[in-house]
């Protein structure tokens, strides 16, 4: 799998999600918020490949934190796929239908069965998946930043899954800073890495 191409694939689908959630947040946009549920889907997908384009430092250990953090990633894509699938062809399709649809089983609604699959999928599952990633890089320079940058990401997904779920809804907001902006200074990073390596 190339490193670039999966790295420019981050930054341009992460790019397309700010800017359809900004306009769904403007205008509520039915269109819009089916357009964010198709990107989600395919962000699960890209979270998987983007794991497997990580650094990681080739000893048996290392490998073994490799092989966590995708199944973890390959778990948050699972879940939210699932999630947004369901939202998509059941949920929605039964509002337009006039059917009164409980607010918990409605994404986009707190408490709800489909945003606390969400929450667990990118919350926990995605934040396990950058810290596991973390512990798989050991400590070389020209991987520090990228180290860091898993590490933070994985603290904030964790914080916004469990301050959501434990204390307040709305400390979830820290979670997209870590898998949406995190994602996007990620990819950035990891070009820089891959001519970094061509020019050596």
């Amino acid at each position: 799998m190339n490193r670039k191409n999966v790295a420019i694939l981050g930054i341009i689908i992460c790019s397309i999600y700010f800017i359809v959630t900004f306009g769904l947040i403007i205008t509520s946009s039915p269109i819009l918020l089916t357009a964010m549920e198709l990107i989600t889907m395919v962000s699960g997908l890209l979270m998987i490949m983007l794991v497997l384009v990580i650094p990681f430092t080739k000893t048996e250990k290392m490998v073994n934190y490799k092989i966590i953090a995708t199944v973890f990633s390959a778990a948050c894509m699972i879940l939210t796929n699932g999630t947004h699938m369901v939202n998509l062809t059941v949920t929605e399709q039964l509002l337009k239908m006039g059917i009164d649809v409980p607010y918990y089983l409605q994404i986009g609604k707190w408490p709800s069965v489909e945003m606390a699959i969400d929450y667990l999928a990118w919350g926990l599952f995605m934040g396990l998946a950058f810290l596991f990633s973390f512990l798989g890089i050991e400590k070389e320079k020209i991987h520090k930043q990228i180290k860091i940058t898993l590490c933070v990401n994985g603290f904030l997904c964790l914080v916004g899954f469990f301050g959501a779920i434990l204390i307040n809804q709305n400390i979830w907001y820290i979670a997209p800073m870590g898998y949406g902006l995190g994602t996007m200074l990620l990819c950035f990073e990891l070009l820089i890495l891959n001519k970094r390596i061509k020019l050596t």
